[in-house]
């Protein structure tokens, strides 16, 4: 009996070696994104006004990185606050850890390179070799073309400088190890051809990462069959809020849609008044950035509208809110 309890003590022993060296091993070799770019950005005139359009209509990254009045429809932006960071995603939002947008300003980006910015935005590999996690799209950013990346950072250095010390966060073991094995080298893409409605539409809806929140996901990933068919969950202090499906399901999508409801579902919100919307006056709130994307040209939006046509129609009828008291629809008796 007693060589038995030796014998498996020093199996368990092993095992947790090699976890432990396991560890040691990715921590040392990852993240694995290639060397730092070697590019010198020139903030060209054209260039700038594109880096703004994306950043602010497209990709949205003013979104993220600025402070979002909640206490109005999709939370509007605060203005002067543009770059500053600060968000925070955490545990109750139901991500492994917390995790702050960070200050995107020349306040903190100052001191950084083109090519270190690249890396960032289009690798996730931040300051100091460290692993971004990927609440940050940046492998959809990464399908920008390199001419569209190189605008956005370019016009990120033009932003008001704003001294924000954000934290940098923290996640759950074992996400902390496994975030450093999620970045890849950095690959220049050219652009699509924008006369093409399905293959620009494609580019604008990679882009904009639409597929991240109207997508049920498992461990990270979306689930296969149910891409873009809504349904994600998001938690707001009066409930649960649930993306769209955005397929081209007759009855449960927007099959039924015209092309001209679509677009003026988004340009509802191009008035300066949409921004002071109350959430009395909805009844619920959302995270989805209505007063920016309305800042997106009808012509992208049409083509966004075709290609989301051109996807398989997922029947998924969702429930777009659920009170705090109250239990979703599926599971109420």
């Amino acid at each position: 009996m007693k060589r038995l309890l030796i014998g498996a003590a020093i199996v368990v022993g092993v095992i947790m070696l090699a976890g432990v060296g396991y560890i040691v091993y990715v921590m040392a070799r990852y993240p694995d994104a290639g060397p730092t770019p070697q590019v010198t950005i020139a903030a060209t005139p054209a260039r700038l006004a594109r880096g703004e359009y994306l950043a602010k209509h497209v990709a949205v990254c003013i979104d993220c990185h600025s402070t979002r009045d909640w206490t109005k429809f999709s939370g509007p932006l605060v203005r002067g606050t543009e770059g500053k960071g600060g968000f925070r995603f955490g545990e109750e939002m139901g991500l492994p850890g917390e995790v702050f947008a960070q200050d995107i300003t020349p306040a903190a980006l100052g001191s950084l390179s083109d090519g270190e910015l690249l890396h960032a935005v289009a690798c996730g590999v931040g300051k100091n070799g460290r692993a971004l996690f990927p609440i940050m799209p940046y492998k959809s950013f990464a399908e920008l073309s390199q001419e569209d990346i190189f605008s956005v950072l370019a016009y990120i250095r033009t932003l008001k400088p704003i001294q924000n010390d954000v934290p940098t966060g923290r996640l759950n073991f074992p996400l902390n190890i496994i975030v450093r094995m999620i970045p890849g080298p950095y690959v220049a893409h050219s652009m699509p051809d924008t006369t093409k409605s399905l293959e620009y539409g494609k580019y604008l809806v990679t882009t904009a990462a639409c597929g991240d929140c109207h997508s049920q996901q498992k461990k990270g990933e979306r689930i296969k069959g149910l891409e873009f068919g809504g349904g994600m969950e998001f938690r707001f202090p009066d409930g649960t809020v649930r993306s769209a499906n955005i397929t081209p399901d007759e009855k449960t999508g927007i099959g039924s849609w015209t092309k001209d409801l679509f677009l003026a579902k988004f340009k509802a919100y191009e008035h300066p008044d949409s921004a002071l919307l109350s959430l009395k006056e909805v009844g619920y709130n959302t995270p989805m950035a209505w007063t920016m994307y309305a800042g997106m040209s009808e012509r992208d939006l049409g083509m966004v509208y075709d290609y989301l046509r051109s996807l398989p129609p997922v029947k998924n009828d969702v429930e777009r809110f659920t009170p705090i008291n109250q239990a979703p629809q599926e599971t109420r008796k």
